[in-house]
């Protein structure tokens, strides 16, 4: 590996534009781990985020180092109603719909009464029959079938932006080790606020969809889908302040009587 070549300025501004694009693209991935995870045992659920990341920089690594390999999954396998569909096409099909059938589920154990009662009073859960927790190893199974889908998409966009191997490993290094540090954040504060689970799954069916279309060859520019979660996060963002607000409010107006009787 030749690490000279991060002396040249283009070099640089190539790192910098793959690393970007790693992290836009590896938000995805990181909010899936977040909310697969969150269903375990919370003793269990540090490790197997780790053990998400890990594998993601492991596929992403793997994918990187077999380009030849890479190039060939472009290539059209066979052809469904006029369409031609490469080994690219099936893997972000199969990944996309994998993805949509996911949060579907999680979206319906949220507004199921029974479950959104166990979400919102945990203490009832002892008052039922205990609900088997989901095993550790089948979620990383789930982890590693989106990590794949993730990677590939990640990595084929890279292969198209430089045709250095050495700048895609660091930029792929750079943005896991930044996913990593903001895994746990992460993790805390969807649990804080579990409306943002619900905005989450919406943003993974939709994800969802754009790999199904990309699949099909139905290109859906990134960056309308990516301005949709960032709009949809600023209005949820100005809710939980408003909301936050109105709690302070009535905090004060509770307040203000009880200090006008103690004095």
């Amino acid at each position: 590996m030749d690490l000279s070549i991060f002396l040249q300025p283009a070099a640089l501004i190539s790192l910098a534009g793959l690393i970007a694009l790693e992290l836009v693209l590896a938000v995805d991935n990181l909010i899936f781990i977040t909310i697969v995870t969150n269903r375990l045992p919370e003793a269990q659920q540090p490790s197997a985020r780790r053990w998400g990341l890990t594998l993601a920089v492991v596929t992403r690594l793997m994918l990187l180092f077999s380009a030849a390999w890479m190039i060939q999954l472009t290539a059209p396998w066979f052809t469904i109603f006029g369409e031609e569909i490469s080994g690219r096409d099936l893997i972000l099909i199969v990944g996309g719909l994998f993805l949509i059938w996911k949060a579907t589920m999680e979206i319906h154990e949220r507004v199921t009464p029974a479950a959104a009662d166990e979400l919102e009073e945990p203490e009832k859960k002892s008052a039922q029959k205990p609900k088997r927790a989901p095993r550790y190893w089948p979620t990383i199974g789930q982890i590693m079938i989106l990590d794949i889908v993730f990677s590939l998409d990640s990595v084929i966009t890279a292969i198209g932006l430089t045709r250095h191997l050495e700048i895609m490993v660091v930029a792929v290094l750079v943005s896991v080790i930044i996913m990593i540090i903001a895994a746990e954040p992460l993790a805390r504060f969807v649990n804080r606020n579990p409306n943002v689970v619900m905005l989450a799954l919406a943003f993974l069916v939709m994800i969802g969809m754009t790999l199904v279309g990309e699949g099909f060859d139905f290109d859906i520019p990134k960056v309308i889908i990516y301005s949709a979660m960032a709009f949809s996060v600023t209005v949820e963002a100005l809710n939980m302040l408003s909301r936050r607000a109105k709690l302070s409010s009535t905090f004060r107006d509770i307040r203000k009587p009880d200090e006008a009787g103690g004095n």
